[in-house]
Parts: structure tokens; sequence; C-alpha cells
């Protein structure tokens, strides 16, 4: 013969809020010290536009930080990229059409958010380590004049630090 027990709704309450939380815990193998902000990673607002890269910091801690990118143009599509390098922002090797060399010496290139359209957002996101970085665009296209136009060698590039 089966028994029947009562069981308050507060106590099944109370077990479902201890599942949950213990499920949402630290996760000490993750290479967090325990803090819940650390292990969320960093995330970062950068506004793409004729002739600039801006984001909303300039500086975060290491491990896992999104680029949340949005291109507001005017006219052009543009692209994200992300390189760990000591060189100034404006002095990375360049090849002759005035891109950035991406495997050019002093870089290491993290990856990047391919080219977009004006009004287009995006997002990445890379377990970085300490260290010096620049975020540029390195779209090269054909002005209706023949000429080359290099968004890097306009000036989208910055700096970027994580500590």
């Amino acid at each position: 013969m089966m028994r029947r027990i009562a069981v308050p709704a507060a106590m099944i309450a109370v077990g479902m809020l201890l599942a949950v939380s213990a499920a949402c815990g630290d996760d000490e193998g993750a290479g967090g010290d325990g803090g819940g902000d650390k292990e969320a990673g960093s995330s970062v607002a950068v506004t793409l536009k004729e002739w600039e890269i801006l984001p909303d910091k300039d500086s975060v801690p290491a491990g896992s930080v999104t680029f949340r990118a949005k291109n507001i143009g005017p006219d052009d599509p543009h692209e994200l990229v992300v390189m760990k390098t000591d060189l100034a922002p404006d002095k990375l090797p360049t090849a002759e059409d005035g891109k950035a060399d991406e495997e050019g010496a002093g870089v290491e290139l993290i990856g990047e958010i391919e080219e977009f359209a004006v009004d287009g957002e995006e997002e990445i996101t890379f377990d970085l380590a300490p260290g010096q970085y620049v975020l540029l665009c390195n779209i090269v296209e054909e002005e209706a004049d023949g000429t080359m136009e290099s968004h890097y060698k306009e000036g989208m590039h910055t700096a970027f630090t994580v500590e």
C-alpha cells in the first residue's frame, strides 16, 4: 500500500530554487576565480563609420570578450578585424594597396567580423589574453574614378587593451 505524504508548496519552491542556483553556480574548472563577472566575460560595443572605429571602452579584463559591431556608414560596408600587436595602430605592416598585412611581422590575427552593410549589426566572441590589440577595418575597394580606397589607411583603426 502506498502512502501519500503532503509536501508544502513552499518546500517545493525552495527545492526548485536550490536546484536552479546549483546549476547556475560557479564552475571552478572554467578557469574563473569564482567571480561571476569574470566568467561571464566582457562586452564591447563598437561603432564603425567612415573613417573611425569607436569602441565604447578601450580596455577589458582578459578572458571572453564579445565585440558587438554596428556599421553606421553612412556609405560604405565595413568589417571589424582584431589583431594582437605591440605596434601602434597606424604603424601596422601594409600591402601595396594600403591594406594592413594580417600575416605581417609583429601582428597576430585573432579573427574578424566579415564585411557587412550600413545599418547592419554583427557580433563575435574571442578568448583574449592580456596585451595590446588593434581593432581595424581592412576593406580595400575601388572607387568610381578607379582609385583604390583602403579603410585602414583612411584611419579606421584604434588601440585596444586587454588587462
